[in-house]
């Protein structure tokens, strides 16, 4: 033992050996353990590390997701096609998530296209008419021959006036009565008898075989006008086919056809010259003849209030039947003096004693437009 002294070799120096060889073999021991203990605690802390792991890994990606999410970029961003709806619902609040807006595609507007209007036929045409019905002979030339000798007399008519009248084209014309006024108020009452569509899809068919015009003269009886002018409706969609209004034949109740001249007032006659202009219109057709029949005053009352329009050609014919002298005066009071529209009057094979010839007719003040042959 070293002391102040120095070393001391005493007795008891056995015993610090002994107690030396312990401390060695002590640590020795200790040794062995910890070699022991080392390995163990090793595999310990893998184990633990191993266990503690997952919630360390799902801790630090939470800890992530705050981390990204509390920042300026994270707000911008829109989560994961995959991520589950709690994590939707945990961001929604945090998250303003703007629509990203999509044009609107507004169809470019496609002006409709205005047709310019087709030429009317009035005043550069003349037209040469037959009147009748097939079915009744004594109503006019129409139906008192033969069809083919009809059509034949009918042209030569008309080449009668183009030699008269070399100033514009003439053009031969068909006007079928439909409906006729009867003396008897048959099943509806109304003292008229509508054609079947059969025969006035046969006169027309004569019509369109010899390049003709198809007036469709219409007798209401008691009926009214707007009535029966849709009926035909069908027909004057028809480039070639008009319409004439015939007054003497329009009863009122109490009234029976053939015992009294009947009457129509302006406002009737403007009517169909509304639904004519309608037409035109619609279907894009030339302008639309509306022949009016007068012979009397009292057979169109207001006259002066018929409606001018430009898609409707209104005639007024004189078609009183007489010597000379009396068909002229009935033509300068009905129609020079009125001076409504354009100018027609109707000749009487049977009854104008005598007939007036083309280069006389040709020559009236106004010069007419319309010839009409009974």
């Amino acid at each position: 033992m070293f002391s102040a002294r120095g070393w001391s070799f005493s007795d008891s120096r056995r015993r610090r050996h002994r107690g030396a060889y312990r401390v060695v073999r002590r640590g020795r021991h200790l040794a062995r353990v910890a070699a022991l203990l080392v390995p163990l605690a090793l595999a310990l802390g893998a184990v633990v590390l191993l266990t503690s792991a997952p919630s360390t890994l799902t801790a630090g990606s939470a800890d992530a997701d705050r981390a990204a999410t509390s920042s300026p970029a994270a707000e911008t961003m829109l989560p994961l096609a995959g991520a589950p709806p709690a994590s939707l619902a945990t961001l929604q609040p945090r998250l303003a998530l703007v629509p990203t807006a999509v044009p609107t595609l507004v169809p470019t507007a496609v002006p409709t296209p205005t047709l310019p209007p087709l030429p009317a036929l009035l005043p550069d045409h003349l037209i040469v008419a037959y009147y009748g019905n097939p079915l009744a002979k004594e109503m006019g030339i129409l139906g008192e021959v033969p069809p083919d000798q009809m059509l034949g007399r009918l042209k030569q008519q008309a080449a009668a006036y183009a030699a008269a009248d070399t100033s514009r084209p003439v053009l031969p014309a068909l006007e079928l009565v439909t409906p006729t006024a009867q003396g008897w108020p048959g099943d509806d009452g109304l003292f008229r008898a509508r054609m079947r569509p059969e025969l006035i899809d046969q006169v027309a068919g004569w019509a369109e075989a010899n390049n003709a015009l198809l007036i469709l003269d219409v007798q209401i009886g008691r009926s009214s006008v707007p009535a029966e002018v849709e009926v035909l409706m069908p027909y004057l969609r028809r480039q070639y086919v008009h319409l004439a209004l015939d007054p003497e034949f329009a009863m009122p109740s109490g009234r029976v056809p053939g015992q009294v001249v009947g009457t129509l007032d302006a406002a009737a006659i403007d009517g169909a010259v509304r639904t004519l202009s309608q037409l035109v219109t619609a279907e894009h057709l030339p302008p639309k003849i509306l022949v009016v029949h007068r012979f009397t005053e009292a057979m169109v009352t207001n006259a002066w209030e018929i409606a001018h329009d430009p898609n409707v050609q209104v005639i007024v014919t004189m078609d009183g039947f007489g010597p000379p002298p009396l068909k002229l005066a009935q033509y300068r009071a009905y129609v020079h003096d009125e001076g409504v529209g354009y100018s027609g009057i109707k000749l009487f094979y049977h009854h104008d004693n005598p007939l007036l010839s083309p280069p006389q007719i040709v020559g009236l003040d106004p010069h007419p437009d319309l010839i009409i042959y009974q």
